[in-house]
């Protein structure tokens, strides 16, 4: 699908698009990659990281202003939408603007893409999407609703959209990891609740996940990675075993632990072998063998939370993957 096509990323700067890029060009070999990103200096710096190579071009935007969607969708196949005001707090307190880029933005770009003969969108959701206790989460979940229902507007031969929901980015710009290791020289690490457990990925995870959905999605589908999870208090001894851990309490919105499936979801689930699928609950999709293919509904009542997980992360584990990635962590 991805294979000498064009390729729009909405929020390409962010740290998926810095994994992404380089990773679908070694692939896939598409005709183009146009990151589409509203801050000029993140665009400039990663300019120079492909500086030479045509199949990569930018362009200035913001995925709320809608004229400017259309212009940059002239020729598109396909679209990975990862733009999102993302962080939590940012959120609570500016709520205004959350909603300005997660859910205008979605309605914008699913117009856009369904007006411009664009063939798929693939939409980079979040765990806090499923029973949102936070303003990111409820405009991540109303987005994701959004993009399902838009496979009615563009119809049974129009623009497909589908989404993938996965957790936490080990070493992702903000990110836990980079925080403590800035951190960690001064022997005391902050540790919002020791019961807290989070999801762990790892960005090239999080492409591959992307990858499959392109090329196995009929439309409406949210595909789930089966991913580790790990306690925050381990997390805090993989990145420094000596350091002390002050409990300081958790920050508004925040969740004590995550959650990917909830238990209304588990009657549209399915699993696979590496991942879930939530197939929708409109027009009978969740009954569709096309969208179903091999998969395997899931035991009545299933959640999928970090603190239920089967597979779990150890310390020395994570401490083996900071040593092989310390140098890039946060930057990306």
């Amino acid at each position: 699908m991805l294979k000498n096509s064009t390729i729009l990323v909405t929020g390409g700067t962010g740290s998926f698009g810095q994994h992404f890029v380089p990773m679908t060009l070694a692939r896939y070999n598409p005709r183009k990659i146009i990151i589409y990103s509203r801050d000029e200096m993140k665009q400039w710096d990663m300019a120079k990281k492909f500086q030479g190579d045509e199949r990569v071009r930018f362009f200035i935007g913001d995925v709320r202003d809608r004229e400017r969607m259309y212009r940059a969708l002239d020729g598109v196949d396909c679209v990975v939408h990862a733009a999102a005001t993302k962080i939590v707090p940012t959120a609570e307190y500016n709520p205004f603007e959350c909603v300005k880029t997660n859910i205008n933005g979605a309605m914008n770009v699913i117009d856009a893409c369904i007006d411009k003969g664009v063939k798929r969108v693939v939409v980079l959701s979040t765990d806090k999407a499923s029973s949102p206790v936070n303003l990111y989460g409820a405009t991540k979940l109303a987005s994701d609703k959004l993009f399902v229902a838009g496979n009615s507007y563009a119809g049974a031969d129009g623009c497909k959209f589908s989404v993938v929901r996965y957790g936490n980015v080990m070493g992702s710009r903000g990110s836990v990891i980079p925080f403590f290791l800035s951190i960690r020289d001064k022997g005391t690490l902050p540790v919002t609740d020791a019961r807290m457990t989070r999801f762990m990925i790892t960005l090239e995870q999080g492409v591959e996940l992307v990858w499959h959905a392109f090329e196995d999605m009929e439309g409406g589908e949210i595909y789930v990675k089966k991913i580790p999870s790990m306690k925050v208090t381990d997390i805090a001894a993989a990145v420094a075993p000596s350091a002390r851990q002050e409990i300081v309490g958790i920050r508004p919105g925040e969740k004590l632990h995550e959650q990917m499936i909830s238990e209304e979801d588990s009657h549209y689930t399915f699993e696979y072998p590496e991942h879930f699928k939530i197939l929708p609950a409109i027009h009978s999709w969740h009954e569709d063998f096309k969208r179903i293919k091999d998969g395997r509904r899931v035991a009545e009542g299933f959640v999928y939370s970090s603190d239920n997980n089967s597979e779990w992360m150890d310390v020395p584990a994570l401490r083996a993957w900071i040593h092989a990635n310390e140098s890039r962590l946060g930057s990306y």
